[in-house]
């Protein structure tokens, strides 16, 4: 049976690919510390477990509008006023099964055969994957790290083509943690309106922040920015909320209409409970968002201290998320391995340590290690990565 072209060329996520061997390993009992996920290891809130039963119990578990109930987007249209003073209406803005369905849904609405996104690379694996699948060009413009991997205006105007339609912005970033300033993204945001280029801004690690530089989301610049930018958004990192699966869009309503109308016939609608899970979850005290985020920032900076003793290894420090991305080539040269990928199946081996290979990020010499995990778990895993180095 003879599979469609579309999936053909698609390449599977590095990082479940590692998180699913590593699990495998410990399915056999061995001592796996894995460095790969992409989740808060906390569990969610209980406020927002406890107003999951309550929708239960009231009957909340039917069918709902495609974009999401009245509650839940009026939630999100509070937090974009209180957060960005941005104000969208309620026709503006889409609820999905995570912020992963509303990037995959922008590109099926926006993209025809042959049409370009500018992505900067280091990147989420899944966005070039996402435009590939709409028949989209994923256009990857490299960066570098002594501009702490941020695209340089210049650099996007060189790239543009009459076929350009998007520019992706991921601040802060997964896999840098890296975040733009307002002025980078004044700067950007400018091409992009030369142009006609609609910017896509993936915004979901906005709350996780440990440096004194505020989040600024490119919509808030000017009204011809926010006309021109669809935010994605959702509840997963910064409430622990990754299964629940519940992200948002907002955008022009043209944009958001057409990405309910796919919905409509492919997911119907976002799952009823975890609906009104995260109309709570928008709602919480931010002093629960900060305790999480209090533990993150010990263990970036445990983890960033104890990465940077291991020889061969270099990082720039990051501002968001919970990543670190190092440069690992020289370490990889002098073990005497060929890649980083090979590299890393070694140390997954012989030391038991999951790490992601940063070819998947569009960034070969370098790696993506999660400090989403236990202290005592981040101390091991670093003793054991410089252990590998040092004993090759």
């Amino acid at each position: 049976m003879e599979l469609a072209n579309r999936v053909k060329t698609i390449t599977p996520s590095s990082t479940l690919a590692i998180t699913a061997k590593a699990n495998e390993l410990k399915k056999q009992g061995y001592d796996i510390i894995g460095l790969g996920a992409g989740e808060p290891d906390f569990n969610t809130p209980v406020q927002i477990r406890d107003a999951a039963v309550e929708a239960m119990q009231a009957g909340h578990t039917k069918y709902t509008p495609t974009g999401g109930i009245s509650e839940l987007i009026t939630a999100v249209q509070n937090k974009f006023q209180q957060d960005h003073q941005l104000s969208y209406n309620k026709n503006e803005i889409i609820v999905t099964l995570g912020a992963k369905h509303a990037l995959y849904s922008v590109f099926q609405v926006l993209l025809n055969e042959g049409d370009e996104v500018i992505i900067p690379a280091p990147y989420w694996v899944s966005y070039p994957e996402q435009v590939k699948l709409a028949q989209g060009v994923p256009v990857i413009l490299d960066t570098a790290e002594e501009n702490e991997f941020k695209l340089q205006p210049e650099d996007l105007e060189k790239a543009i083509s009459s076929k350009t339609k998007a520019l992706i912005i991921n601040s802060p970033s997964n896999p840098t943690g890296m975040m733009y300033t307002e002025e980078e993204l004044r700067k950007l945001g400018e091409v992009c309106l030369k142009y006609g280029i609609v910017i896509i801004s993936d915004e979901i690690y906005e709350k996780l922040i440990y440096s004194d530089q505020p989040h600024v989301s490119i919509a808030s610049l000017s009204p011809e920015l926010k006309k021109q930018t669809v935010i994605i958004n959702g509840v997963s990192k910064t409430y622990a909320m990754t299964g629940w699966r519940i992200g948002y869009a907002a955008g022009d309503e043209k944009i958001i209409k057409a990405m309910k109308n796919v919905a409509s016939h492919s997911t119907s609608n976002p799952v009823s409970i975890a609906q009104y899970a995260s109309v709570a979850a928008l709602s919480l005290d931010e002093n629960e968002v900060t305790k999480m985020k209090d533990i993150f920032a010990e263990r970036l900076e445990l983890f960033y201290r104890l990465i940077g003793e291991i020889p061969g290894i270099h990082c720039v420090k990051p501002k968001g998320a919970f990543y670190l991305f190092p440069n690992v080539s020289e370490a990889v040269e002098k073990n005497g391995f060929d890649s980083v990928d090979a590299w890393v199946t070694a140390i997954l081996e012989e030391e038991k340590v999951a790490l992601v290979p940063g070819s998947g990020f569009g960034a070969p010499d370098y790696v993506r290690v999660s400090y989403a995990l236990s202290i005592e778990d981040i101390k091991e895993a670093a003793k054991r990565i410089k252990r590998f180095v040092e004993n090759h």
